[in-house]
């Protein structure tokens, strides 16, 4: 028994027919532009991290995060 009850030989058969679909060199070319999407999106969580860090460290509840407003508290207007 496999992954969530599919068998070995499953998994290859499903492989052989997506490398006849698509071709080794677009898989390469898929793969290589997912792993460069998540590296980005890793680079852009550190970013993020750093500047609320660095916020947060100068005391400034009103500074502007990566796009984002902090928000302070405020009565919803109705």
């Amino acid at each position: 028994m496999g992954i969530a009850g599919i068998s070995i030989w499953q998994l290859l058969i499903v492989l052989a027919i997506v490398v006849l679909l698509f071709g080794t060199s677009r898989l390469r070319t898929i793969g290589g532009d997912l792993g460069s999407a998540i590296r980005g999106f890793r680079d852009s969580m550190q970013d993020t991290t750093a500047a609320e860090d660095k916020a947060q460290d100068s005391g400034d509840q009103d500074t502007v995060v990566v796009g984002v407003e902090a928000r302070g508290k405020e009565s919803p207007s109705t």
